[in-house]
């Protein structure tokens, strides 16, 4: 644990806080998915807890329709004690060019990206030793799933991740899935191009091929809350 003190510093997040929700309609008729509430606090807030937990204060919101949602209830970040920006998705065509679109704030350091509207017990600063070890280009966080169908599923040789396909037509004999939250470094940024649409069709299988993403298997509560019956349970299971 006191070497986590020593390692190289990550500091940027990038949290990809757009797309339509249609799967999770009436509610995001009027409010964004991240910000679909899970008790008394909207999906992303918790998002944004851990990270503040964890020392990771310096985010940037991609934000699209709805996006002024979003904004309005965190503000500045002050409130949560982060600092946040917010950069609009104006194509709103994909993962690849939301997270494209936040080039500009990454820099040159490696860093945090999450999907809004995952709700993840996962430990931040492990993840960021883990990736520290292995010197590959990316990090994806896995979990295990009975029925992986639905999400990115992967296969792993130790801790490299080997091949990734997002989800399979036909079946597969691992349970083990994309959770939506990454280290990257700044060079992943310079594999989108204006074209490319979905880092988990495009990007992912890609870096696997190469040898180049590796999986932080973590065992902790997962939610993607993407369609009413995982929001169904994670009303009913999510414990912060």
């Amino acid at each position: 644990i006191l070497s986590q003190f020593f390692l190289p510093r990550i500091t940027k997040v990038v949290i990809l806080a757009g797309g339509a929700g249609v799967h999770m309609r009436p509610l995001t008729y009027e409010m964004p998915k991240a910000m679909i509430p899970v008790r008394s606090e909207p999906l992303l807030g918790y998002l944004v807890r851990a990270l503040q937990n964890a020392g990771l204060k310096d985010i940037t919101m991609v934000i699209g329709t709805l996006g002024e949602k979003i904004q309005e209830h965190f503000g500045d970040g002050a409130s949560y004690s982060v600092n946040i920006n917010y950069v609009q998705d104006e194509k709103e065509s994909g993962t690849a060019q939301a997270l494209a679109a936040a080039r500009g704030a990454v820099g040159n350091e490696p860093f945090v990206l999450a999907y809004g509207d995952v709700l993840a017990e996962i430990d931040w600063l492990d993840l960021v030793g883990f990736h520290h070890s292995h010197g590959g280009q990316a990090t994806m966080a896995v979990t295990s799933v009975r029925d992986p169908k639905d999400w990115g599923v992967l296969a792993m040789d130790g801790a490299r991740i080997t091949r990734f396909i997002e989800k399979p037509e036909s079946d597969t004999r691992s349970h083990l899935i994309n959770a939506g939250i990454y280290i990257m470094h700044p060079e992943v940024l310079a594999r989108i191009t204006p074209k490319m649409a979905s880092l988990e069709q495009e990007l992912f299988p890609a870096l696997a091929e190469e040898g180049e993403l590796f999986g932080y298997h973590f065992s902790g509560q997962w939610f993607d809350v993407s369609t009413p019956a995982v929001y169904e349970r994670a009303l009913k299971e999510w414990k912060d």
